[in-house]
């Protein structure tokens, strides 16, 4: 390399997530010793910081809230997260959000610090090692929850391995592990190879397979009298929520959305064609029955867990469902790998038969459906959750980010009507609980690079708040103006309904939560506590509090059994299903 120009091996890695499309201006994780060197190299690349957390477990959930936020609002819809733990016990403290991530389809690089390659080959015994010399053990864990993963051992390939595990990631939008060892670092390496654009598009189609897929597809959509979309997970993650709001353009079709694919990106609630949210049996009976009496399901994006369908009580027969996913597509019962679902979309919204079949379909009304209405109560009367979810509404405007802790938050919020561009958080398949807040903190870092006048809002249970509360500790450190609404209802309600209503293991000590953030020490923040209808309805007609220029704590008291409806079912149905 005489005469090359050259960067170190660490500061590569965080040029190329700097680089667009990927563009990640904040790292987030834990510093420790074995990665300590690599954390400089991060302040060298223009527009980069690092982020720093309380804790491996809070950083992972703040890449995660980081990336759907950066898919949700990038140019170009696709991104990543990235977070930087040290070696074994930091890694460790991490695995938890990187698995909800694996099971979520979120995007993310996790880079961990770990010992020398002269220490590894030695097998010395080193501090956060098991003590048998196995230096390897860590990354095997990883490897189960990750899409890729890749320990740099040899200088030669190493830039060659940084791409990989970074193109992994964004095209799979699945967390990708990359283990960097402390000598590598400084390890110089030419600069040029940043040059060379990172290779993320994914794998073209089979063209001959998609065409025998798009005109089965078609075949079905000239035989329907009324077809349904349905809008999942998968469809938001992988980009593709575009393409799927063209469709429900183009044909005029009816659509409904999945409990998590609420506030995707490009779908909009208020179009005329919207018939709310399906969750089977635990639907609204309007919704219900609009999708289940289709004779053809397009179903873009599916996630088929049990709190996603209503304890799996989806009434759609594969006779009549065609699935479109990230790498694969299922029409009734032929499954097609490798057919993906971003380019079959893009395919069929270019055929001109798809055009000839709905060039005479009207949308199916002229108003949207009315499913939601907002329940009135009197000012004095003690806030209740339907209260809530239905009322919300009013208060929420375009661009909001919404973030909802597993539990009562995640349930209610389906009884809420999202203004245009509304993007939606949760964590409905994997449900860590104190997820929320953790999310919340790479969000608002996300919303803040893109727009800072956006809102991030936070919902979240008291009990679920108590798991991962130092994560405000961040926000309030680097003054961002989050909202976070703490649902006090004395304990861990979700699981009181499930099982030990009266269970002392389902209680937690109270806080005293408005004083959060003055423990915290923030510098600029609000503190309310609302027990009423009319507190709330007043801060929801405040134009000071709906600015987003602090951080802002609301403590809603709540009684400790109300909760949404669909949770009280959901919950008996997961009871009996413990109990077989």
């Amino acid at each position: 390399m005489s005469g090359e120009e050259t960067i170190t091996l660490g500061r590569y890695l965080f040029e190329r997530l700097n680089q667009k499309p990927i563009g990640i201006k904040n790292v987030f994780g834990v510093p420790g010793d074995f990665n300590l060197v690599l954390l400089d190299k991060i302040q060298e690349v223009e527009g980069m910081n690092w982020v720093g957390n309380v804790n491996e477990l809070n950083a992972g959930y703040a890449a995660d809230g980081y990336s759907r936020v950066k898919n949700a609002f990038s140019a170009d819809g696709s991104s990543i997260g990235c977070l930087v733990t040290t070696f074994g016990v930091g890694e460790l403290s991490a695995v938890n959000a990187i698995a909800g991530a694996y099971s979520e389809h979120v995007g993310l690089l996790h880079v961990v610090g770990i010992p020398s390659t002269e220490s590894q080959k030695k097998e010395l015994l080193l501090h956060h090692t098991l003590g048998n010399g196995d230096f390897t053990v860590f990354h095997k864990i990883s490897s189960l929850i990750s899409v890729t993963t890749s320990a740099l051992n040899d200088l030669a390939n190493a830039t060659a391995e940084i791409d990989r595990v970074i193109e992994s990631a964004f095209i799979n939008q699945r967390p990708t592990y990359l283990a960097f060892p402390s000598n590598f670092f400084d390890k110089k390496v030419p600069r040029s190879k940043l040059d060379k654009p990172l290779n993320l598009s994914p794998p073209p189609n089979n063209h001959e397979v998609q065409e025998e897929v798009l005109n089965e597809i078609l075949s079905m959509i000239s035989k329907a009298k009324d077809p349904v979309i349905i809008i999942d997970a998968c469809c938001s993650r992988h980009n593709s929520t575009f393409e799927a709001n063209k469709l429900i353009q183009l044909t005029n079709f009816k659509f409904a959305v999945t409990p998590m694919a609420k506030g995707s990106r490009d779908i909009d609630e208020n179009d005329p064609k919207y018939v709310g949210v399906y969750l089977g049996d635990l639907s609204y009976p309007k919704s219900k029955e609009l999708v289940e009496q289709s004779d053809l399901v397009l179903s873009l994006g599916a996630v088929l867990s049990d709190f996603n369908t209503g304890a799996f009580s989806y009434a759609l027969p594969t006779s009549r469902v065609v699935e479109f996913h990230s790498d694969y597509t299922k029409i009734r019962n032929a499954q097609y790998p490798g057919i993906r679902m971003k380019e079959l979309l893009q395919k069929l919204l270019e055929s001109a038969k798809l055009k000839e079949l709905v060039a005479n379909n009207k949308p199916r009304d002229t108003t949207p459906l009315d499913l939601i209405q907002p329940i009135k109560l009197p000012d004095d009367h003690k806030i209740t959750q339907a209260w809530l979810w239905s009322n919300l509404s009013s208060w929420l405007r375009e661009g909001d980010v919404v973030v909802t802790e597993t539990g009562t938050s995640s349930f209610g919020i389906v009884q809420t009507k999202y203004p245009k561009n509304v993007i939606g958080i949760s964590q409905v398949l994997w449900g860590s609980i104190g997820y929320s807040v953790g999310a919340a903190s790479g969000a608002v870092i996300a919303a803040e690079e893109l727009d800072p006048s956006r809102r991030v809002i936070l919902f979240v249970g008291d009990g679920s708040l108590q798991l991962t509360v130092q994560e405000i500790s961040t926000m309030a450190r680097h003054h961002n103006n989050t909202y976070i609404f703490v649902l006090n209802n004395s304990g861990f309600t979700i699981e009181k309904l499930i099982h030990g209503r009266e269970a002392g293991y389902n209680n937690i000590q109270e806080w005293e939560y408005t004083d959060i953030l003055k423990t915290f020490k923030s510098t600029n923040y609000e503190a309310f506590t609302v027990g009423n209808v009319g507190e709330l309805s007043k801060l929801f007609k405040d134009e000071a509090f709906a600015k987003n220029d602090k951080i802002k704590l609301v403590e809603v008291k709540l009684d400790t059994f109300d909760a949404p409806e669909n949770l009280i079912k959901q919950a008996e149905i997961s009871s009996k299903t413990n109990d077989d």
